[in-house]
């Protein structure tokens, strides 16, 4: 028999009497936490299914973004807009540059193009670049003359590195003349471009033509008949400041090509 205390009183009951039920949870009870496990794990599983349509979402927009830029005509190269030319017309650089249309603009071979745009004999550098949605643009450098050479019956224009790329259909009246020879070199015409880039302006006024024979042969004709020898472009400033204290005494013949030991001639 097992006893209980109930106050100061000595209770006892069977121990084969059965449980009363308020002692155990009830039927209600178990079945409400049954139902909130469930909506707990169906909870899990529909965060589970949303971050994978996420996924699945984000995987579908790479995908279509990427058939769009790299297979479809939409982004494709339709217009070349070509920007700096002055001496080329832009007709002139689109058919050196030859871009393919209707391939996409994102795989185009920008390289390829801007090399055969720099092989035009008046352009020092360009730059291509892709202008969304479909254009491709071509942004040319052109050179800049410093003197003009009297080359197989036409005047060509000079720039500072010595190359020959323009003609002109008459002597430009702003650019010094260059004479050269037959057997002139390209590195001797270089080098007489940057002695002419040497010279300030109040120099340029007063010569008649620079006769070039080779690299360090270079020689300035006055206006006033009398000869520089100039020899090569080294020194070329320092040589431009001893020349404009020389000319302040007339004479035939200056001679500079060793600036630090000038001579002159009457």
């Amino acid at each position: 028999m097992a006893k209980l205390m109930s106050g100061s009183k000595l209770l006892s009951r069977p121990t084969g009497d059965p449980v009363d039920p308020s002692d155990e949870p009830s039927v209600d009870q178990a079945t409400k936490t049954r139902k909130r496990f469930l909506r707990r794990q169906r909870a899990r599983r529909w965060v589970v299914v949303r971050r994978l349509l996420a996924v699945l979402a984000v995987v579908g927009v790479v995908l279509a973004a990427g058939w769009l830029v790299f297979f479809s005509s939409v982004l494709a190269v339709h217009d070349v807009e070509v920007r700096g030319t002055e001496v080329l017309s832009a007709d002139e650089v689109l058919a050196a540059a030859d871009v393919p249309l209707d391939v996409p603009l994102a795989t185009s071979d920008l390289g390829a193009v801007q090399a055969r745009v720099e092989d035009l004999a008046a352009v020092e550098s360009a730059e291509v670049s892709r202008a969304w949605p479909d254009t491709m643009r071509i942004d040319v450098t052109e050179r800049q003359a410093v003197a003009v050479v009297d080359w197989e019956g036409a005047w060509r224009g000079l720039d500072p590195a010595g190359v020959l790329f323009r003609t002109y259909p008459a002597q430009p009246k702003a650019l010094p003349r260059l004479t050269i020879r037959a057997e002139t070199s390209s590195d001797a015409l270089a080098e007489a471009a940057q002695v002419v880039v040497a010279l300030p302006a109040e120099l340029l006024k007063r010569i008649d033509y620079v006769d070039v024979r080779s690299i360090d042969a270079i020689s300035l004709h006055l206006r006033s008949g009398a000869l520089v020898n100039w020899g090569s472009a080294d020194e070329s400033r320092h040589k431009a400041q001893v020349l404009a204290l020389l000319l302040k005494q007339p004479a035939r013949v200056y001679n500079v090509t060793a600036p630090g030991r000038p001579t002159l001639h009457p």
